[in-house]
């Protein structure tokens, strides 16, 4: 097209042409993908949350239509690239701060239970035992307070056992109701429920100690790249200016990041639905 300048290198503010165009369109992708909420998958029950996360693509749009107005193209695929890998790092560490926080919490759901189970077998009465292990977790506070005022305790349970790691507390919550229901004994069900509960955890750490390899393996993998740069330019070439300073780069960059973020992206979801 005779109304257009002549892609050059140096030059960061004109058309790079259908490659150009394609960079921009995985750059843009990585970046919304990045930074896409977890809450449609994790926290369906968030009313904000899938509403928050439909909006991020759009916002993306609008502010790569904004950036392109005062950016050239290059410069706006690079910027686009850079926040995609910044919001995979962020998403890495939260992610892996959230497996943390759900084995704590499986932790003490079981010593919960078997403080819970000690005290009913010492013949408190479930209310004190259910105080008592509200003043270790305080998380149970809200399921003592059901049993003060003679609330439901079960749904109180189950409304725990959402956070992630409580899960187990459903089973506790399942023997409650059913020593109600029948006027069985509770202690015997909750030392029971807590044996599964250990028995579990057990299963659940031995898994993710194996998933753990898998997961370094994949990241020692994905940083090869950026080892193989770093040893080209300790051997006189520029792969750096390849990469950001011509279309044909910019392409393999933003199609190499994309596919690096999709493959450990989909290592973790393999290893959260396992230890699920």
């Amino acid at each position: 097209m005779s109304g257009w300048p002549t892609p050059d290198a140096a030059t960061w503010s004109v058309p790079l042409g259908p490659g150009g165009l394609l960079a921009a369109g995985l750059a843009a992708a990585a970046a919304a993908l990045a930074f896409r909420s977890r809450a449609v998958v994790d926290v369906p029950r968030a009313g904000a949350g899938p509403v928050a996360a439909r909006l991020v693509v759009p916002a993306v749009g609008l502010l790569a239509a904004a950036a392109w107005s005062w950016l050239g193209l290059r410069q706006l695929v690079l910027a686009g690239l850079g926040l995609a890998a910044a919001g995979a790092v962020v998403r890495s560490l939260r992610r892996g701060r959230e497996r943390t926080d759900a084995d704590r919490r499986r932790g003490e759901v079981l010593d919960a239970c078997e403080a819970m189970a000690a005290d009913l077998a010492a013949g408190q009465p479930p209310v004190r035992a259910l105080e008592r292990a509200a003043e270790e977790w305080a998380d149970l506070a809200p399921v003592a307070v059901a049993a003060r005022v003679d609330a439901d305790v079960p749904d109180a349970l189950r409304a725990v056992g959402h956070l992630p790691g409580a899960g187990e507390l459903r089973g506790v919550a399942a023997a409650w109701q059913v020593a109600h229901e029948t006027g069985s004994g509770l202690g015997p069900a909750i030392a029971q429920a807590a044996s599964a509960a250990r028995a579990r955890r057990r299963t659940t750490r031995l898994v993710a100690a194996e998933l753990a390899g898998a997961r370094a393996t994949a990241r020692t993998l994905a940083a090869l790249p950026a080892l193989v740069a770093l040893m080209a330019i300790g051997i006189g070439t520029d792969p750096i200016g390849f990469l950001t300073g011509t279309t044909p780069g910019l392409v393999c960059l933003s199609a190499g990041l994309a596919l690096t973020w999709l493959g450990l992206s989909w290592l973790e979801r393999i290893g959260d639905r396992v230890l699920r």
